[in-house]
This record gives structure tokens, sequence and C-alpha cells, in this order.
């Protein structure tokens, strides 16, 4: 009923500004979609295995995670524990992008992980909101 008492120009603009608040909903929820990692690069699956055997004892795993990058990994990101910094899906290869946020639990260690440039081991620390 309302419908057809407004003038078709208030509904246009009614819809409009409908259109500007799903749109800015949209773009606030892409950028809480950002997550924070760490990852361990080696060339072969039986030593990335072994790696993430050590880790499963560890009492401070991002502790431990960062001192066996630093120690393993072929990435120059070994050189800072690891460190991939914040980044958004899509910005990594498809399967490592899957991991991290789609079957990945945050502040476990995930892998290993078979991508282009070997196996890894991935420690997501943050998604969203969600922190180790």
């Amino acid at each position: 009923e309302l419908a057809q008492t407004t003038p078709p120009a208030m509904r246009s603009f009614g819809l409009a500004l409908l259109l500007v608040a799903l749109c800015a909903s949209y773009i606030s929820v892409a950028e809480a979609l950002t997550a924070e990692a760490h990852h361990i690069l080696v060339n072969g699956e039986d030593k990335c295995t072994k790696i993430k055997d050590e880790l499963a004892s560890a009492t401070d795993v991002l502790s431990k995670f960062k001192e066996l990058a630093k120690e393993h990994s072929t990435c120059p990101s070994g050189k800072s524990g690891g460190s991939l910094g914040e980044f958004g899906p899509g910005q990594m290869v498809k399967e490592f992008n899957d991991v991290v946020f789609t079957t990945g639990k945050v502040g476990q260690v995930e892998g290993p992980v078979k991508t282009q440039f070997g196996y890894h081991l991935i420690l997501v620390t943050r998604r969203g909101d969600e922190k180790m």
C-alpha cells in the first residue's frame, strides 16, 4: 500500500539508499575477512611432517613455529619466523588460501599443504576478529 502512495522518484531514491547501505556493509565484511599467518616452506612432504611432529609437543606453538621457520623454511619469510603479515582472500595460491580462509583453524598447525612452491605448514594467527 505504501509503495502505491509513494511517488516514483521517492521509491527510486529509497532503492538507491538501500543499495548504498548494502554495498557499504559488503565492503566492511570484506575488510574484516583479512588474516595473518606464519608458514614454513620445505621441499619434501616427509620433512614437513617431521617438523609438524616437532611442533605437536610445543607448549608455546607460535614461538616454536617461528624458531623452526628460521631453521628450516626455504621461503625468505623464514628469516622473520615465517610471518606473512596481513592478507586477504585470493592473495595467496589457492591451496594456501583455502586453508587460511576455509578449512584451517586459528592457532592450529595445518599441513602439509602442497603448492607449486613445495610443502607448507601453516599457522593462522588471526582471521577476522578471531585471534590465537
